[in-house]
């Protein structure tokens, strides 16, 4: 089952009043008790990758497992790559396989977050992508230390918020109305009048970030309020912190396999509860029957080239992969020659693209005119350019064949 385009998602939960989890994974584990969870649950789910969680590792060596895992699942999955600081960060997370972005510059004035947003969705929705844009501050930072840095909450208005999603473009926006990205051992006074304000407002899905710690009946005055998407992931870092002590105290051997059993059990339950809670739970026939799939387009270049030139070419070959593979959007290219001279067309360029909406994106970036005009100086005018876009009819794909001489 492909992935699938956000925005359908969250719409449908919008539409629908429920919520669908954005479940912050660090590893392994976390990743299979969320898919696990979905499948059990029959729930669509959103697979978070919050850039703040990985100070210490890398998050481009989890993607690739975390869109196998996607792509694997027997429900509708996104990625979603959460809280990035600056727009180069989006960039790389939609060229490495997430469909949907979220910029954090919540901390800057209400002018410069609309500036900086309005750019990153613009880049976001040029390549297929979803945004989500952030007004307020919720209170803490997203990460295991969060106690150290709550700092004052602010408070999404319902003016502001209309103003900043005409705007920006976004197509989800995450409020602030008194939860905060801490443990939360008392029972929070959320602002839901302010709430449905922004929600009359906007009329797109909203986004709860803090979401940990709530009660049920919390849960779905959010819901009906406008509260598509709740991100957690404090509570289920708490469960695996908590196995993993219980282990170390109770297991006379203490390897790392032995002191993580039972995590990803634990991790699981505790899932499916709020796709049960937060109604998710046997959406997922009627989500995938409403959501276009998320599939890559390719662009195919082929040149006509006689064997004793193409050595001359080897340098164009290589620069092409460098500033290529760095425009918004693509998400892998290869280039080579094929050995054999019984093939005309020698010389082959196959560039991979994030969605059918990046192909514009590509042929009108610089560093790509600049690449083509050069190819048109240095070899001869004969060649084939071939773009493959996958399109939706009914239940169906086919392939459309663009073809430019």
């Amino acid at each position: 089952m492909p992935l699938v385009d956000m925005r359908d998602m969250l719409n449908h939960a919008y539409q629908n009043n429920y919520a669908i989890g954005g479940f912050g994974l660090v590893s392994l584990d976390f990743l299979e008790a969320i898919i696990k969870a979905a499948e059990s649950c029959r729930s669509p789910a959103i697979l978070n990758i919050s850039e703040p969680l990985f100070t210490t590792n890398d998050f481009r060596l989890i993607i690739p497992a975390v869109e196998r895992a996607a792509h694997q699942a027997k429900v509708p999955v996104a990625i979603h790559f959460d809280y990035a600081k600056k727009r180069e960060s989006i960039a790389e997370a939609i060229n490495l396989g997430c469909n949907s972005v979220m910029l954090d510059v919540s901390s800057e004035s209400f002018t410069g977050n609309i500036a900086q947003t309005s750019r990153a969705a613009e880049l976001a929705h040029a390549c297929g992508a979803a945004i989500e844009g952030m007004l307020g501050f919720a209170g803490g930072t997203e990460g295991e230390n969060t106690i150290n840095h709550l700092g004052e909450a602010i408070y999404t208005s319902a003016e502001e918020a209309k103003a900043y999603v005409n705007r920006t473009g976004i197509d989800f926006l995450a409020v602030s109305i008194d939860t905060l990205h801490i443990r939360q051992h008392n029972r929070i006074k959320l602002d839901f009048k302010r709430l449905k304000r922004i929600n009359d407002a906007i009329g797109i899905p909203l986004v709860l970030h803090g979401g940990s710690g709530l009660i049920e009946d919390q849960y779905h005055k959010l819901i009906l309020n406008g509260v598509a998407k709740i991100n957690c992931y404090t509570e289920l870092s708490d469960i695996a912190a908590a196995t993993i002590h219980s282990n170390i105290k109770t297991r006379a051997r203490k390897g790392y396999i032995e002191v993580l059993h039972g995590v990803t059990e634990n991790l699981f339950e505790q899932i499916k509860q709020w796709m049960h809670l937060w109604g998710s739970a046997g959406r997922a026939a009627e989500v995938l029957i409403q959501c276009r799939p998320w599939q890559p387009a390719e662009q195919i270049i082929l040149c006509y080239v006689e064997s004793h030139r193409l050595r001359q070419l080897d340098a164009l070959i290589e620069q092409s992969r460098k500033t290529l593979t760095a425009i918004p959007g693509v998400r892998q290219v290869f280039s080579g020659w094929a050995p054999s001279e019984l093939n005309q067309y020698r010389l082959c360029w196959r560039i991979q693209l994030s969605h059918s909406d990046a192909i514009n994106n590509l042929q009108s970036h610089p560093e790509y005119i600049y690449f083509f005009n050069q190819l048109s100086r240095s070899i001869d005018p004969e060649k084939i350019s071939i773009t493959f876009a996958p399109t939706l009819s009914n239940t169906e794909f086919r392939f459309k064949e663009l073809v430019d001489a």
